[in-house]
């Protein structure tokens, strides 16, 4: 079963649900509002996609936080932290597809890459 990480009011993620929808694939949502973010997949996604990928620069939770808290935000350790902190901070959706390995987590909504899996 594919399970797509996020939270219910961001444009790209409801932009991904419907999306998947639309295509007639079953998923399942995980929100990180209501449900907190699952330790054990962050630090899976953090090994497989990295930091720098997962923590999403442009946002508005990470514009929001004041300059000494970014600038703690130099690794892993210290991402990961922040994440589990200020789940918004997290670039999304997050899709686990089917199967293992790292082709099996995407970040962020690419319909062109999303077709090809599907």
């Amino acid at each position: 079963m594919i399970t797509v990480f996020g939270i219910p009011n961001c444009d790209t993620v409801k932009k991904a649900r419907a999306w998947l929808t639309e295509h007639g694939i079953e998923h399942q949502f995980h929100d990180f509002k209501k449900q907190g973010v699952p330790e054990e997949a962050l630090d899976r996604w953090l090994v497989v996609l990295g930091w720098e990928r997962l923590v999403n620069r442009k946002g508005t939770t990470w514009r929001k936080l004041d300059d000494a808290t970014r600038d703690q935000v130099a690794d892993g350790v210290s991402a990961r932290a922040l994440m589990l902190d200020q789940p918004s901070v997290i670039k999304r959706p997050v899709v686990q597809w089917d199967g293992a390995g790292p082709a099996s987590l995407t970040v962020g909504f690419d319909p062109a890459e999303w077709q090809r899996r599907a």
